[in-house]
């Protein structure tokens, strides 16, 4: 990820800069170390991917069965073989 990585989350607040990225994540998965992004589909165009999918374990504290029928769009932007930008949002 580039130095100055943007994660952005639905109406959350942009997190920049990847030593602060790395603490956020650090800290989600030791929070819920039983996250899992499970992916269904996967887009490359240029220099942006965009994946479709669900979660498990999240912070939503929902039975897998039930946070599974929620659908999850991220996108990610490569600048330079690294991830500059990480979006997370809600494709409904």
């Amino acid at each position: 990820m580039t130095e100055d990585h943007a994660l952005v989350v639905f109406d959350e607040p942009p997190l920049v800069g990847r030593a602060a990225n790395i603490a956020a994540w650090r800290g989600y998965v030791e929070r819920f170390p039983d996250y899992r992004i499970h992916p269904h589909e996967i887009v490359e165009k240029g220099a942006t991917v965009a994946i479709l999918g669900h979660t498990t374990g999240s912070h939503l504290a929902l039975p897998d069965d039930e946070e599974r029928e929620i659908a999850v769009l991220w996108g990610a932007e490569i600048a330079g073989a690294q991830v500059c930008r990480w979006t997370v949002t809600d494709p409904l």
